[in-house]
């Protein structure tokens, strides 16, 4: 049936033959495409992947409930022009009316990352009171949209964690739901319990999923996203070795320090090796290049 079907791939109406196409192996990106544009997964890559380090200094971008969905983190529906991402397509000769979605715009990384926590119903308790996106700025103090936060956050060299409660990534398995957080600059993610394949997706990605012990959250330890993050206990991913808890110390704001463990959720030494080359795209890619 795939040779019946595809027989004829080259064939169909006027409309069809008459589509511009160039005469190259490799796809031909066009940078003035607002649908379709080359990702940045593979910018500096190396036929070695790099050494796993510990996460210093890291500030919380989200902190968000329970029952955060994979539509919650990278929604599929349409595009405010008040947004990150209406304001990208704007500034690029897109008129409002013809924003279309982010589902038929999945394949360009600049408006999904702009979408990434754009959901207008997310409400992040770092910014209360607010709806669709927004945290705070830190140390400033100063409200913004997350992914300005988070651009601002790369400038700085910041990493970055995310907070949330039980059942983290529930819904639709939505790669861009991991994409985007990873993305954004966001390192780990650390919840009261995961949703199986956003888990998964987050090893995928090369970003942290980690977990609180049994019966522990967010308020045992009164975090409040305002917090600076170190995570320790990372070396052994650099033999293939998973590890069961890793070392969490947090520093307030006033300089007080409590320190935890949490469990690391790379749960299999596959997935170890995965997050050590930076995610499943990069060890696929390694393994091509290296036959």
């Amino acid at each position: 049936m795939f040779k019946e079907r595809y027989a004829s791939a080259f064939g169909g109406d006027e409309r069809w033959q008459n589509v511009p196409t160039t005469n190259t192996v490799t796809y031909n990106w066009d940078p003035a495409s607002t649908y379709v544009k080359l990702p940045p997964y593979f910018d500096g890559l190396t036929m070695e992947p790099g050494v796993v380090e510990n996460i210093s200094g890291a500030r919380v971008l989200a902190k968000l409930g329970d029952s955060v969905t994979t539509d919650h983190i990278s929604p599929a529906g349409s595009i405010r022009a008040n947004g990150p991402a209406g304001l990208y397509l704007i500034d690029g000769g897109v008129r409002a009316q013809d924003f279309n979605s982010y589902g038929t715009r999945r394949g360009n990384h600049e408006v999904m990352v702009r979408g990434t926590f754009a959901n207008v119903r997310l409400r992040n308790q770092m910014a209360p009171g607010t709806e669709g996106g927004i945290t705070i700025k830190l140390p400033e103090g100063t409200e913004m949209s997350i992914f300005d936060a988070a651009m601002l956050y790369e400038i700085e060299g910041t990493p970055l964690v995310v907070l949330g409660g039980k059942e983290y990534g529930t819904g639709s398995s939505r790669d861009w739901a991991a994409k985007g957080t990873k993305l954004l600059g966001v390192k780990a993610v650390l919840v009261e319990s995961f949703e199986r394949i956003h888990r998964s997706n987050l090893v995928g990605m090369g970003v942290l999923p980690l977990q609180y012990l049994p019966g522990e959250s967010a308020a045992t330890f009164a975090l409040e996203g305002t917090e600076v993050f170190d995570i320790g206990g990372l070396d052994p991913l650099n033999r293939g070795e998973t590890v069961h808890e890793v070392p969490l110390r947090v520093t307030r704001g006033n300089g007080d320090v409590v320190e935890f463990n949490v469990r690391l959720r790379i749960d299999t030494p596959t997935e170890a090796e995965y997050y050590r080359h930076g995610g499943v795209l990069n060890f696929v890619l390694r393994q091509l290049a290296a036959q």
